[in-house]
């Protein structure tokens, strides 16, 4: 669902409700996009998100900590110079669009009192952030736009501030009844209502255009020819009317872990298809992108890492299948003895200048009549028959040669191929960019500095690895990429500890930490195992195969990869992951 001005007008009535009149005690920007301003006031402490970005843009309340960068960019560096300690006088959205002014009450460089202005634009790629002065002058902004960027509108520090150009769309608050049948009379028929009401209407999202229709047709693709002017009235009125009285119902839709849907009030065209919660908005908004923003930032931050790995496994296979070929060719090193020994035998037939010859093959002998098959013989006419025959024993031992050098090198080759696999694996688990760098140093350290450009290999500093609390008691470590996994399992695990690894696919090293002598329970196995499970290529599937052992039988092989071991004596559980139970057992911090 895209962040339309009905959300807008929701998070803005719950932000004057709970933030109106609160001072500005912080403010940050732990991505580019985004700013978090730190306020309080009567009601407490409260972090208000804003994110302008081309993914997931939006603006509300916040419990998601984020790590900040060692240097603050230069727009926040700005707004802390205007807006620590300013108050939150007002926040207004501009008609029905999805443009939001944050007002606020500080004073200037010569300490007289002012107004300065945050202005957000959620829309979608074109989403930015200006800060101005009380005359609308442009002080300062986020994604700059020249006329090389936009013809239409330019926004640059020093301008003077405007709306984003009118979309030719009605103002959904506005329209009377009367214009709204006139309106539906002019609207060319065959095709769905609520595509009707989208592309006429300003700042409604396709599930708001479709609720709309669904509470007077009861089904979301009613044509516009389907339902008069009246009924559509009803729907949309329905609708709109509980923006103009604030009356809203922040619900968020679930399909088990994952967010599906939210919206500014319930969603009746989905009926009983998901699971329905409901909250504050930003409570909503932060379990909806929580999840979105993460795989987003690390996509984003991991780009070279990604770029490091996909060459190196596109440049894996194609070696592999290079070598695999020339191993086929080698199969006809038995053919090249076969001819040898063949002319060695018939060396009295043969003579120099010959260019072929046939003869007779002894070990192709027929029992039904008692008689030797036979084989023709390529020959080279400048040599000898004894010379050719050596030529044939040559290419017989270079071959013999090749296909072992060969087996060797394509057995390298698939170790390296599971060991990328095993980054990329790491990578869909890490979280903050302790994650990310822990992973650049250990390719580096892999080989793979000569394609990490400008890179240098830093002081390796103490891993923090994943932990849970089985429901038992016992405690789990869990690393999420090869350096975290060898910390856990060489370092952290006593050898009497239990050793979990998803069956045959990369994955996390996952430790049941033993107290003393103490067996864990049928509980604490089956919870290791189902963490194990979870932070592997194999999740999301059913009966995953998960091998446990001791961590005495747990070794790392002589000039192994990182995070290769080998171990024995091992048992295999099959379970089934649920990522819900496995987040309440969890209890670091992200």
């Amino acid at each position: 669902m895209a962040f339309d001005a009905g959300m807008l007008a929701c998070v803005i009535h719950e932000i004057k409700t709970a933030a109106l009149g609160a001072r500005i005690e912080k403010i940050s920007q732990p991505e580019k996009d985004e700013i978090v301003l730190q306020m309080r006031s009567f009601e407490g402490g409260r972090r208000l998100l804003i994110h302008a970005g081309s993914n997931n843009p939006r603006i509300g309340f916040t419990t998601v900590q984020k790590e900040n960068p060692l240097t603050a960019p230069m727009l926040c560096m700005l707004l802390r110079k205007h807006l620590s300690g300013a108050k939150l006088s007002d926040i207004r959205q501009e008609g029905f669009e999805r443009v939001v002014r944050l007002e606020f009450e500080t004073r200037d460089e010569m300490g007289f009192a002012c107004r300065r202005y945050l202005i957000a634009e959620i829309m979608g790629k074109y989403s930015n952030m200006m800060f101005t002065d009380e005359k609308g002058k442009i002080l300062a902004v986020l994604r700059p736009v020249d006329f090389s960027t936009s013809s239409m509108r330019q926004v640059l520090p020093g301008m003077t501030y405007e709306l984003p150009p009118a979309q030719d769309k009605v103002d959904p608050l506005s329209v009377t009844e009367q214009g709204f049948y006139d309106l539906h009379a002019a609207a060319p028929l065959g095709r769905p209502a609520h595509k009707w009401l989208l592309s006429t209407f300003q700042g409604i999202s396709a599930a708001v255009a479709r609720e709309m229709v669904y509470l007077v047709t009861a089904d979301t693709e009613t044509p516009l020819e389907g339902c008069t002017a009246a009924m559509l009235w009803r729907g949309f009125d329905a609708v709109i009317d509980r923006i103009r009285r604030c009356d809203f119902e922040p619900t968020l839709y679930m399909d088990g872990e994952r967010s599906v849907e939210y919206s500014f009030l319930p969603l009746t065209q989905y009926g009983r298809s998901f699971e329905a919660k409901s909250g504050t908005a930003g409570e909503l908004l932060d379990r909806y992108f929580s999840t979105r923003d993460r795989e987003t930032r690390v996509k984003q931050r991991a780009a070279d890492i990604l770029h490091i790995l996909t060459n190196a496994e596109a440049r894996l296979h194609k070696k592999l299948d290079l070598q695999r070929g020339e191993l086929a060719d080698c199969e006809k090193g038995i053919e090249y003895k076969r001819a040898g020994d063949l002319i060695t035998a018939n060396l009295y037939l043969l003579e120099r200048g010959m260019t072929q010859a046939t003869l007779t093959d002894y070990e192709d002998y027929h029992e039904e009549d008692g008689s030797y098959g036979s084989r023709t013989v390529s020959l080279d006419s400048r040599l000898s028959p004894t010379a050719n025959a050596q030529v044939y024993y040559k290419k017989y031992n270079k071959s013999k040669t090749a296909r072992e050098e060969l087996t060797r090198q394509i057995a390298l080759g698939e170790s390296e191929l599971t060991y990328i696999y095993s980054v990329f694996d790491a990578l869909t688990h890490a979280e903050t960019d302790a994650d990310l760098a822990e992973i650049r140093d250990e390719l580096y350290r892999s080989g793979y500095a000569s394609r990490m450009k400008q890179y240098r290999a830093h002081k390796q500093t103490t891993p923090k690895v994943a932990q849970f609390v089985t429901t038992d008691g016992l405690r789990v470590l869990c690393g999420k990429n090869n350096v975290q996994n060898e910390y856990i399992t060489h370092k952290l695990a006593d050898r009497n500890d239990y050793w979990f690894h998803a069956k045959n696919v990369p994955g996390s090293h996952t430790v049941l930490v033993c107290n003393g002598d103490e067996e864990p329970s049928d509980r604490d196995f089956t919870e290791a195992a189902e963490i194990a499970a979870y932070f592997s290529k194999a999740v999301g599937g059913d009966n995953i195969a998960v091998d446990y052992t001791r961590v005495r039988n747990v070794k790392k092989p002589a000039g192994g990869k990182p995070g290769l071991v080998i171990y024995h004596t091992n048992w295999t559980a099959y379970v089934t992951p649920d990522g819900k139970k496995i987040a309440k057992m969890r209890v670091d911090k992200k």
